[in-house]
């Protein structure tokens, strides 16, 4: 038996934000069988922490969705230091902790809850005519509902487009069979004084998928973090509210410090025993 946790990620009500696996201990368990619980999970992502490889870092992890192993994922990682912290790690670094995974070493904030640096853009810039074609297909509105849009790719291919306001974001009704193929993320600013300054939506399709809407995104947040910090339609630091036409409240807080981006939030866990692994 080993210990397991099911942590729900940005926010601090339980069932309302994006649930993650952790089994705390994966020492001896191959590849494939990490892979095999992580599909019967059927969660985004399930990791599996080890001890770290290098002295720098806290604790080492592997990050698995239902298909394949990732180097890195915003909500997984959030949710794991979570859970380790809760089972008594205690970081190197006051302030700071350090996470081993295939991507590298990732530091994350701890101060007044969890936050990574918003990693670097592989795409950024205009949205040719085409691709923007796609994005009003599955959204579902014409190209005049689109404010902006921007390549906000930190990986998993995000394109961002802005509409008017968070109401309009709220009012898609996404046509996800329109293409076969997509990572699409919807934007739109709350009115001044609202607790959330912008509404997000993630909407993607990949391989044999019928295409879903992901409930809070660590990494979508980062990219438009980058984005609309950048041209000055936000200012830090702002919360940004996810899930909400799908039945979650997330909130992703977003500060800039260090001369970083950082990315946050509050985490519960929702489940606490062992699993037979």
């Amino acid at each position: 038996m080993r210990k397991f946790k099911q942590v729900d990620v940005f926010t601090t009500i339980p069932y309302h934000g994006n649930p993650v696996a952790v089994v705390m201990d994966g020492d001896d368990l191959s590849t494939e069988e990490m892979q095999r619980f992580a599909r019967w999970t059927n969660l985004s992502e399930t990791t599996f922490l080890f001890p770290p490889t290098v002295p720098e870092a806290d604790y080492r992890v592997r990050i698995f969705t239902t298909d394949v192993e990732l180097p890195f994922a915003g909500h997984p990682t959030i949710g794991t230091c979570h859970a380790w912290l809760e089972a008594g790690g205690i970081p190197n670094s006051d302030g700071f902790v350090i996470q081993e995974c295939e991507a590298g070493l990732i530091t994350l904030r701890n101060d007044d809850g969890l936050a990574f640096a918003a990693p670097p853009l592989v795409k950024s810039g205009e949205v040719d005519d085409a691709d923007l074609d796609d994005v009003c297909a599955v959204l579902g509105v014409n190209r005049s509902a689109i404010l902006d849009a921007a390549w906000a790719d930190n990986g998993p291919g995000w394109v961002a487009v802005r509409l008017v306001d968070a109401e309009a974001v709220l009012a898609l009704k996404p046509n996800m069979a329109a293409r076969s193929a997509y990572t699409i993320g919807v934007v739109g600013t709350h009115p001044t004084g609202s607790t959330a300054a912008i509404e997000v939506r993630a909407l993607f399709k990949l391989g044999d998928s019928l295409g879903s809407e992901d409930p809070v995104t660590g990494s979508l947040n980062a990219s438009v973090a980058q984005w609309l910090l950048g041209d000055g339609t936000l200012a830090s630091p702002y919360v940004a509210a996810q899930g909400t036409a799908i039945g979650r409240s997330g909130r992703v807080h977003v500060n800039e410090a260090d001369d970083e981006i950082w990315v946050g939030g509050d985490s519960v866990t929702c489940i606490d025993g062992t699993v037979n692994l």
